[in-house]
């Protein structure tokens, strides 16, 4: 399959620095985004979103559009970030989740059981209507700046399903995939299908790259994750893989996983801010990276700032493109004003 001829990556998108720079080229400017860039940092976002519960929204095209556009007005980013949160593919295929305002991912009924699994298995994305018409109002908006596209890898799905929401350590999550590895594997091989799925749709509908999040693949081992994991990240990539489109790959906490993310099939590795971009590209020669500004700076004073993304792109500077970002997302409190700021002075450099 191949890309529609009216796709961004055909001509508005093709020669945007971000695009260059996920191919590995250095564009004049370093390119920038901010994960979590749009949402609760931003007083426009609260106003919008008053009265509408999570995945309501995220299901709603018009609201989608204007959240996604409202950093890229704001901040001059060199790129927007599909609105979404990785449950909403676990929504849309019918799992009874729902977010919790200061808790987040909630699942009514948690998966520990082969039953839960084949009763799991029965269900697909019945529609993603919702997904693709906002995918298409916000690249007709965003004219020559990308839309990156937007999932959770299946082991932080697994997580969240297994535990029931939230979990410092996904401890029940890595008992059934020793205790029940048959289980395990049903589970994984729905949520890589459920996934690549969602990414696939929305690159097909005008996404110029995609973004994979392993939020919890962190408290994993190397060799858990790449027996019980990595290969289940590559099946949801294949589904996007041979159309051209960049990928990219990012997990909190993953130091000791980045040759092995990077093994999945992607592109381009998004490093956290415990790991210097100088360490990264010496673990994964050849490979651009992206971050990985420390989120707690953003609230620091200005010098302190700038001093620290200076160190960050210099050392990114190993690897044969960087596009930065942060380590992490844009927390909640940041004032926006420092990251429209933080934007103008990394275009200058």
């Amino acid at each position: 399959m191949t890309l529609p001829e009216q796709h961004p990556l055909h001509g508005r998108t093709a020669d945007a620095p971000l695009i260059r720079a996920y191919r590995g080229q250095r564009p004049a400017t370093t390119p920038v985004w901010f994960q979590r860039q749009a949402g609760r940092s931003l007083p426009e976002y609260r106003d919008l979103r008053t009265g509408t519960r999570m995945l309501d929204a995220c299901l709603d095209p018009d609201l989608v559009t204007e959240i996604t556009l409202q950093p890229v007005r704001r901040h001059g980013v060199d790129a927007a970030i599909f609105f979404s949160d990785i449950v909403v593919p676990l929504k849309v295929a019918g799992v009874d989740v729902d977010i919790v305002p200061g808790k987040g991912p909630v699942i009514e009924h948690p998966i520990r059981t082969a039953a839960d699994v084949a009763a799991l298995r029965e269900r697909t994305l019945d529609d993603l209507t919702p997904i693709t018409t906002a995918v298409q109002r916000l690249t007709a908006e965003l004219g020559s700046t990308p839309l990156i596209g937007f999932a959770g890898a299946p082991f932080t799905l697994a997580a969240y399903l297994v535990e029931g929401g939230p979990s410092k350590d996904q401890l029940a999550a890595r008992t059934l995939m020793h205790a029940q590895p048959e289980v395990w594997a049903d589970l994984m091989t729905w949520l890589a299908d459920l996934t690549g799925e969602f990414l696939h749709a929305q690159v097909m509908a005008g996404a110029s790259a995609a973004q994979l999040f392993d939020s919890w693949a962190g408290g994993l081992s190397l060799a858990d994750y790449q027996a019980h994991v990595a290969p289940y990240s590559a099946r949801a990539l294949r589904q996007v893989r041979g159309l051209d489109v960049p990928t990219v790959h990012f997990g909190v906490g993953t130091g000791h996983l980045l040759g092995a993310m990077h093994e999945v099939g992607v592109d381009v590795v998004g490093v956290d801010w415990r790991t210097p971009l100088d360490q990264a590209a010496a673990a994964i020669p050849g490979v651009p990276l992206q971050g990985n500004i420390d989120p707690a700076l953003l609230a620091a004073p200005w010098e302190a700032l700038t001093a620290h993304t200076a160190d960050v792109l210099a050392a990114g500077r190993a690897a044969p493109a960087h596009v930065l970002n942060l380590g992490h997302g844009v927390p909640p409190t940041t004032d926006p004003d420092v990251l429209t700021r933080l934007v103008a002075w990394v275009h200058q450099q």
